[in-house]
């Protein structure tokens, strides 16, 4: 999130929070006719683009020649959506043109100028230009238009005078609301707050979203094996929808019918709700770390950057997991919330931590499991935890990779899960997606080998046809 140093005031974050919407018929209808609109501006910059490329004439990507067009087609050329619900739309277009020819310069071959159609496009309004209640919001609309109030699904997770700006969007067939709120940075009584002498090192990983090892030998340890679960269990229910009406999909450029488009909904919920689960257990395991590091009194947070793991094949499966890591949220969740509690976030390099001894400074076998064991001069640690001790180390900015200072590895570990509201991680129930148990049970515990000589301690096998001798068939061919 930005920060700026208010010089009237406290350090202020800006935080967004997405929030639900309750509508009735009538409103859903005008919500998405906003969408919709959104997406007209959209086309219409793609048109305008068009024309103006075949014509041989400059793009129009700036944001202020982009609302001087739109000033001069008049109002109400698109419906309810008001001239700045459109200049967001502009703002978003200018914004991605912009970043694809910045990419394209610096060599990157692969970025794309925005040339796609969009049927919902978000729409944003600023300070000023709503009002916000306790439960519910006035969205603008075109002058003429009966005013829209939305209510909110929940309260409000900032104070009204604090929300900056709202976004009306549109995910998995749902209506929800962004909202940004500028938020003071957290205060400490005298000698309370973080220590910016005290650093922590901050370890990414699939199976522990988030390894840290603290200053004074206290180390944390959250467990993502419930977010790990929940993509495996979504993708196995995706794979079983998708065989069950493979019959039934139609051919390609065949118009679909009522049952298919009620199925492709149905997915699109589904898809949401998994999205949104994942994401609030993000959210867990970043709120639990910082929490912790406040506990500590924690400054800076070293936090490796592995992104560099992503751009190496390793197989279509690998890279599913990858893909699923979602390793940039976790950094940018991180970041917002430790902000915001005052603490210090750096990248460093993390190459040759998890593969690299503390003590002797030789290369370690890459482990299978999670404990790391040298062969050189015996010492034995979680894998994770080790590699975030040396990442404590690192330098920010590059620099020299070898630990300059002594490593200090975590004696007393803590730990935490995330998910705990992921369907079968509590106790309450199990995941309705796991398939039913065998109907016959467990097989029952592994018994020892019979003794040589002696009788099997198996139980006896049950002959369903007391008539036949053991090797005869029971039939006979012809």
């Amino acid at each position: 999130m930005p920060r700026r140093r208010d010089p009237c005031g406290p350090r202020v974050v800006y935080r967004t929070a997405r929030v639900g919407l309750r509508v009735t018929v009538g409103q859903r209808r005008r919500c998405f006719g906003l969408l919709r609109s959104a997406g007209d501006v959209w086309a219409c910059l793609l048109e305008i683009n068009g024309w103006r490329r075949r014509c041989g004439d400059a793009p129009l990507v700036g944001y202020q020649e982009l609302c001087r067009e739109l000033a001069a087609s008049g109002p109400g050329t698109f419906a309810e959506l008001d001239s700045t619900g459109a200049r967001s739309v502009l703002r978003r277009f200018s914004d991605a043109w912009f970043a694809a020819a910045k990419r394209r310069n610096s060599g990157d071959v692969s970025a794309r100028f925005p040339r796609r159609r969009r049927g919902l496009v978000p729409v944003r309004w600023y300070h000023g230009t709503f009002t916000v209640d306790e439960r519910g919001v006035r969205i603008p609309v075109a002058k003429g238009s009966p005013s829209l109030w939305v209510r909110l699904a929940r309260d409000l997770p900032y104070p009204p005078e604090q929300v900056r700006s709202v976004t009306l969007l549109c995910e998995g067939g749902r209506l929800f609301l962004d909202v940004t709120a500028e938020v003071p940075v957290a205060t400490y009584p005298p000698g309370e707050g973080p220590d910016p002498g005290r650093v922590a090192g901050v370890d990414l990983g699939v199976i522990h979203p988030y390894a840290v090892a603290g200053p004074d030998g206290e180390g944390l340890l959250v467990s993502g094996r419930a977010i790990r679960a929940e993509h495996r269990m979504h993708l196995a229910d995706s794979k079983a929808r998708g065989r069950a009406v493979a019959r039934r999909a139609p051919k390609p450029g065949q118009r679909g019918s009522r049952r298919w488009r009620k199925y492709r909904r149905r997915t699109r919920l589904v898809q949401g709700r998994h999205r949104r689960r994942v994401r609030q257990a993000q959210h867990e395991a970043a709120a639990t770390v910082v929490s912790w590091a406040v506990r500590q009194r924690v400054g800076v947070l070293h936090v490796g950057d592995p992104r560099g793991v992503l751009e190496v094949p390793a197989g279509r499966r690998h890279n599913l997991r990858l893909r699923q890591w979602q390793v940039g949220r976790l950094m940018q969740v991180l970041t917002d919330k430790a902000t915001l509690a005052g603490i210090t976030v750096h990248l460093v390099d993390e190459r040759g931590t998890s593969s690299t001894c503390p003590a002797c400074r030789r290369r370690i076998p890459k482990p299978r499991g999670r404990s790391l064991s040298c062969p050189h001069c015996q010492l034995t640690g979680h894998r994770d935890l080790v590699a975030a001790a040396i990442i404590a180390t690192r330098i920010p900015g590059g620099g020299p990779t070898t630990p300059t200072a002594a490593v200090v590895l975590p004696g007393v570990l803590t730990h935490r899960r995330a998910g705990r509201h992921l369907p079968g991680a509590g106790r309450s129930r199990r995941d309705p997606r796991r398939p039913a148990p065998v109907a016959g049970g467990s097989v029952g515990p592994r018994r020892p080998a019979p003794p040589s000589g002696g009788e099997s301690l198996a139980r006896k096998a049950r002959i369903h046809n007391p008539h036949r001798t053991p090797g005869e068939r029971s039939w006979t061919p012809h």
